[in-house]
């Protein structure tokens, strides 16, 4: 079974590496996990697997956050402008979850810097800041209007007596 094992490993490293950029440490490392993970399914041991694998990423936080790409810390998927869907649909994972497993800063977007900046660039194009603050000008008035409008009926202080049915 070994050698079976060996292949299976072989297989899923290769098909992984095609789809992103490995260095060697990275894939000797992709190895040993793949094989390791396979070892503990075939003995029974899928619990063990999974703990494991949350506990270290895949990828380091410089290379996950790139310019024009995320990279999954859990997964090693890369070739993404944002992790908000993937982590959603393939890991059932909260954004914030996310951040507190690896230690990612709140300061950090887990968006590729260039895709923030490109919807940044469209949203002043297209007047977007001013609208929002129009809208909460707007807002702000009609709360103060609506604290300076008498109320429609006063109310009963505490402990006033009631009217008596008669």
């Amino acid at each position: 079974m070994a050698s079976t094992l060996l292949e299976l490993t072989a297989g899923i490293v290769s098909s992984h590496a095609a789809m992103s950029e490995l260095s060697t440490e990275e894939l000797v490392q992709e190895i040993q996990k793949v094989y390791t993970t396979l070892q503990q399914l075939e003995g029974g041991a899928p619990e063990a697997a999974q703990a494991e694998e949350t506990k270290a990423p895949v990828i380091s936080l410089k290379k996950a956050f790139q310019a024009d790409q995320v990279v999954c810390m859990i997964c090693g998927k890369g070739g993404m402008k944002t992790l908000t869907r993937h982590l959603a649909q393939v890991h059932d994972m909260k954004p914030r979850e996310y951040r507190k497993q690896f230690n990612i800063p709140s300061s950090q977007a887990l968006t590729a810097r260039k895709f923030s900046e490109a919807r940044k660039k469209m949203a002043q194009e297209r007047g977007l800041a001013d609208n929002l603050a129009k809208a909460r000008a707007v807002r702000a008035t009609k709360i103060q209007e609506k604290k300076g409008a008498p109320a429609e009926k006063p109310a009963k202080p505490k402990g006033a007596p009631r009217k008596k049915k008669a």
